[in-house]
Order: C-alpha cells, then sequence, then structure tokens
C-alpha cells in the first residue's frame, strides 16, 4: 500500500477549523484595531486569506494580510521576506499561519523578520499539528493534532474550492 492516503479533514471540515480559529483570534485580540495575518507561503498564505475574510467577517477588527517567502527546504539559503514594511508591524499583534507544524523550522525561520519588526504580539497558527518537535515552538491555535509517524506524510491541498482536503499519505 505504497500510495495509500487516508482522508483526515474534508473541505468542509477544514472551513469549520477555519472559522474556529478566527473565532480564537478575535477573542483574543479584541481590543485590538488592527492585526496582521502573515502566511506561508505556499498554503500556509492561503490559509491566511481565508482567516483573515473570515476575522473581517465576524469583527470589526481591520485586518492586514502579509505573505512571507522563504525556502523552506533551506531557509538559511536565501533572506526571509516579509511583503510588507517593517514600520506597518511595530506595535502591531503578528499572526503567522502554515498549513503543517512538523518540526518545527520553517516557523522558526518564518517568524525571524517579525522579531527584528518590535510587535506587540507574536501568535501561531497552524491546521495540522503533527507534534514532531526539534525547534521550540508551538502553536497557539492549532485545526487539528494528529500522532503520525515520521514515515508518513501529511497533504494539504488547498484549491480554493470544494476539493480541500488533508490527508494522512
Amino acid at each position: 500500500m505504497p500510495n495509500s492516503k487516508t482522508l483526515i479533514l474534508s473541505n468542509r471540515q477544514i472551513q469549520q477549523r477555519i472559522d474556529r480559529i478566527a473565532y480564537q483570534i478575535y477573542e483574543n485580540n479584541y481590543q485590538e484595531k488592527e492585526i496582521v495575518v502573515a502566511g506561508i507561503s505556499k498554503n500556509g498564505y492561503t490559509l491566511a486569506e481565508r482567516i483573515s475574510e473570515k476575522v473581517k467577517e465576524i469583527s470589526p477588527i481591520k485586518v492586514k494580510l502579509a505573505e512571507v517567502s522563504m525556502n523552506k527546504k533551506d531557509p538559511l539559503s536565501e533572506k526571509v521576506k516579509v511583503n510588507l514594511p517593517e514600520k506597518e508591524l511595530k506595535d502591531k499583534v503578528v499572526i503567522v499561519v502554515d498549513d503543517v507544524l512538523e518540526s518545527g523550522r520553517t516557523i522558526m525561520y518564518g517568524i525571524a523578520p517579525f522579531l527584528k519588526a518590535s510587535v506587540k504580539r507574536l501568535i501561531t497558527v497552524v491546521l495540522v499539528d503533527r507534534d514532531h518537535r526539534s525547534y521550540p515552538i508551538k502553536a497557539d491555535f492549532v485545526g487539528i493534532s494528529l500522532a503520525t509517524t515520521m514515515q508518513e506524510h501529511i497533504s494539504v491541498e488547498l484549491n480554493g474550492g470544494k476539493n480541500d482536503a488533508v490527508y494522512l499519505m
């Protein structure tokens, strides 16, 4: 069974997780006038867009969307970039979003630019937490936590339609 895949989250379940995370963000930041939701390219940014839209829908908080670009395979090979100037991050709550948290490496390097920007608070969000940490990172808000083996793989497919799914492979 080398190519078997098990459905972990359906499109509807993913949307429910996004809605719940958006409510958690609002509950924890209701006093803020503006927050920054920064997604780590590619799936993290797609999730950040969806979370941002839901937060805007349910709250009066102004949401600024940012994209974090980096080489996930070799984070030290190039500079981690954020498409917002540092002055727009100063004294703001920044929420960093990614699809899967496994070792913690991607989020660890992905938050680095925000540490230089003197943000008010830094929050991490992931859709799937595999809990195989090599770095001292935890997600503040999690869609689903899975106990997996290191040999298994999580595939997050966000196609923007009814075919969105999370698979265990």
